[in-house]
């Protein structure tokens, strides 16, 4: 049978998708042992998960590229999940990185604009969860900020109040959310989820990956494979099991 033909008889194969938005700490989620790869190796034949990760991005640059990349009911029409972590760019200190740095009303209201754009093409609040912001591990973060000349220019009490500020806009959005900022510092030493004080190491990722599971499971379990196993298909006549 000819391939045109093949495609003429089959149904257009669309996987759903899993779409991760959000700054450095969702762009190296691909990496050996990341939380996005935890995802995609979970979903696999279930649907595609999508790395949108910019690195080094706020909320106000955010909420311009969301549009761009979800343009309307056609574009998100089979999205099941998408995550939105920002913050840990957005809560830097004004004084010593303006240029990342967003003051603590406009991040929550930029986080809420996306959510209310999702909304408007047709993602429901439940196929939303907001992330945020992880601990700042000061000293170790020092260190690497005078690596490159700079002072440290974060603090873990400020990314705190960033990271309580996400939780609220969940609570009033009717979103789900993951307060990994609370999460990695509750009756332990949270250093070591992190590999520079800023950016998750590999614990951490495995941290956030189960928690981020644990919140996707139920809403992605029925989800049904797509195509069936190799065994079932039948091998005299293919076209009856794949087309």
């Amino acid at each position: 049978m000819a391939l045109a033909e093949a495609g003429a008889r089959g149904r257009l194969l669309r996987w759903p998708r899993v779409l991760l938005f959000g700054d450095s700490i969702t762009e190296y989620s691909f990496q050996e042992n990341g939380w996005g790869a935890y995802l995609a190796e979970r979903l696999v034949r279930k649907c595609d998960v999508v790395n949108r990760g910019i690195s080094g991005y706020n909320t106000r640059w955010a909420k311009l590229i969301l549009p761009r990349l979800i343009t309307g009911s056609t574009s998100a029409d089979g999205i099941v999940a998408v995550t939105i972590f920002f913050g840990a760019n957005d809560s830097a200190l004004k004084e010593l990185n303006p240029k990342q740095h967003v003051p603590l009303e406009e991040y929550a209201a930029n986080l809420k604009s996306m959510v209310q754009y999702l909304k408007s093409v047709d993602i429901t609040a439940d196929r939303i969860i907001l992330i945020t912001p992880p601990p700042l591990q000061e000293s170790a973060w020092e260190k690497a900020c005078l690596a490159k000349g700079d002072k440290l220019n974060r603090c873990n009490a400020t990314t705190g109040q960033y990271a309580q500020a996400c939780v609220q806009v969940a609570r009033e959005c009717g979103t789900d959310v993951l307060d990994l900022w609370t999460l990695m510092q509750k009756n332990q030493d949270f250093s070591s989820y992190l590999s520079d004080g800023l950016h998750l190491s590999t614990k951490g990722n495995s941290f956030l990956a189960a928690q981020l599971w644990s919140r996707l499971e139920n809403k992605l379990s029925a989800l049904p494979s797509l195509l069936p196993y190799w065994r079932e298909v039948d091998h005299t006549n293919p076209e009856a099991s794949l087309l």
